[in-house]
């Protein structure tokens, strides 16, 4: 049995979720806005935590990205994922940049609803809910558990010959390369193939260290250097003595730790919080970011001697919309990856789906991908997937991207009645049912629309 928190404003829908994971054996605690969920996190027994929180996208006093991306500030990782009826992909995937394990889109399959909820909290298993950052040294998560392949377009190779090359060597390198590229994959392989292979190979996400957290995290403490430290801990950097660390994110850090950092790098030693003595490390360090880290330096949000520091080599990760004769191979790894985890028989994917993949954009990447893949052979019954069993919010986006601008008069009452809605729930603080009933229509129909105008 897991412990659940479900935020959702729908009553009705919170209630059939409810009991529809009560009969599945989980324990859900339902909360209809922020504040109500911040006391029930608040509030909640240190003994019996909560393990996964699912959250409705739109709230009556706030979205769920916002509160995640506090959550995670302050210094929370409770595997958490999105629900949405706005078939927005691209609000999902800024979700799952700022710490969301993944969302799902309304109406929920309850097939899907429960493969997402099993991959969480295998994920919470091997995560500590209160304020630990993301370390791996072998276990497998999300986003270690992709095993990537290289692909045979003339950028791929060229990022793997980059690999290849600085691997040998003890040189920092910078990864840059928008969100679900596979950065730490990319880092993961620079180690493999690297002297220090026989080495710990340790990764932090830096979005998920708050401030008060990061140096204590990176460098250790000793027993009552502060509030709450009840006993000594070690840092990642004496973690990974010997061998890698990759810092995930790292324009995330706060100004203190940059300073911290660049001490370690240049003098091989580190000094934990409350400590008095120094300790020698040995370790290469490989640092990833989706932002261009010489811009914040010139703007003064990243400390500039840090970053000619880190940047000995910078290794650019290609997005997936620009490796166009790799998607067919990583579609096709998969493919097969999915069905053996999940017991299913997908053969092919129907050429409509595949015209499809090939005009998406893919703003998620390589990690979309995955994503799409799997939902798409968990709901295929036959050996070839076709279009029915492919995620809504990517046919609406193609949708919107193909939309001929005009102005007939279809056009223009669609727009009004846009509007109306859109006035409606804001006047009503988006509580559906009082929409519904003021619009005149029934909740199924509001639902509709909302979809269809992807009112956010």
């Amino acid at each position: 049995m897991a412990h659940l928190l479900l935020v959702e404003d729908d009553t009705t829908f919170s209630k059939l979720l409810s009991n529809f994971l009560g009969k599945h054996g989980h324990q859900v605690k339902v909360c209809s806005n922020i504040k109500e969920a911040r006391e029930a996190l608040k509030n909640s027994d240190s003994n019996e935590p909560f393990e996964v929180l699912m959250l409705d996208y739109r709230l009556p006093d706030g979205n769920s990205v916002d509160f995640l991306k506090a959550l995670r500030s302050e210094g929370n990782r409770t595997a958490a994922f999105i629900m949405t009826s706005f078939h927005d992909v691209r609000t999902a995937v800024t979700a799952m940049q700022i710490g969301a394990f993944d969302y799902i889109t309304k109406p929920v399959n309850p097939e899907e609803l429960l493969m997402v909820l099993r991959e969480a909290l295998n994920k919470a298993e091997s995560t500590d809910t209160k304020a630990t950052p993301k370390t791996k040294t072998g276990a497998k998560t999300d986003k270690q558990s992709l095993e990537f392949i290289e692909g045979k377009s003339k950028i791929s190779k060229q990022l793997y010959e980059y690999v290849r090359l600085v691997s040998p060597t003890d040189m920092s390198v910078i990864i840059q390369g928008e969100s679900g590229t596979g950065k730490e994959h990319v880092a993961k392989s620079i180690h493999k193939m690297s002297k220090r292979n026989n080495g710990p190979f340790v990764a932090i996400d830096c979005g998920s260290l708050s401030k008060e957290l990061a140096a204590s995290e990176l460098f250790g403490h000793k027993k009552g250097a502060f509030t709450g430290a009840l006993q000594d801990k070690i840092g990642q950097f004496e973690a990974a003595d010997g061998g890698t660390l990759f810092l995930d994110e790292i324009g995330n850090l706060g100004y203190d730790v940059q300073i911290k950092l660049l001490r370690a790098l240049q003098e091989r030693i580190i000094v934990p919080i409350g400590a008095t003595q120094q300790i020698k490390v040995d370790v290469r360090l490989i640092a990833a970011t989706n932002e261009d880290l010489m811009v914040n330096a010139a703007n003064g949000d990243f400390r500039d001697d840090l970053y000619h520091r880190l940047n000995e080599f910078k290794i650019e990760v290609p997005p997936l919309r620009k490796r166009g004769e790799d998607l067919g191979i990583f579609i096709q790894h998969f493919v097969e990856k999915a069905n053996e985890e999940l017991g299913r028989n997908v053969r092919e994917l129907s050429k409509e789906v595949m015209e499809v993949f090939h005009k998406y954009d893919w703003p998620g990447n390589l990690r979309e991908l995955n994503n799409v893949i799997k939902r798409l052979v968990l709901l295929s019954k036959e050996e070839v997937a076709t279009l029915n069993a492919l995620p809504a919010e990517m046919i609406t986006a193609l949708e919107d991207q193909q939309k001929p601008a005009g102005s007939d008069l279809k056009a223009l009452q669609e727009t009004h009645e846009k509007e109306m809605i859109e006035k409606v729930l804001q006047e009503v603080r988006y509580n559906k049912s009082k929409a519904a009933k003021l619009l005149n229509i029934d909740r199924k129909t509001l639902y509709y629309k909302i979809e269809k105008y992807h009112i956010e």
